[in-house]
């Protein structure tokens, strides 16, 4: 199973730098076909997705983000990292699993 990540140019190079592919996105429309081209690869596992990306595409990514499985969507920080009302990584991901609430 392959990582892939969907955001701005920064995010994309600098996990391609350890492997992982990805598309940079600009615009909602651009962020919805990544999305789509990612959720039709059986090879996906996990789409990371920047914050930047998902705020484009906030009622989809609200909706994979508890609803996908294989792939797993998840939402990561942006650059600034992460704000002190929003949960961290740990969190989304214990939460995707199942071991959090």
């Amino acid at each position: 199973m392959k990582i892939l990540v969907v955001g701005n140019e920064e995010a994309v190079l600098g996990f391609s730098l350890v492997g992982v592919h990805g598309k940079v996105v600009n615009s909602a429309a651009e962020v919805n076909l990544a999305l789509d081209e990612a959720l039709a690869n059986a090879e996906a596992g996990i789409v990371l997705v920047t914050q930047e990306a998902a705020g484009l595409i906030e009622a989809r990514m609200d909706h994979l983000k508890l609803r996908s499985t294989v792939p797993l969507v998840v939402e990561i920080p942006g650059p600034k990292g992460v704000g002190a009302d929003q949960p961290t990584l740990n969190e989304i991901v214990l939460r995707a699993i199942g071991v959090k609430f």
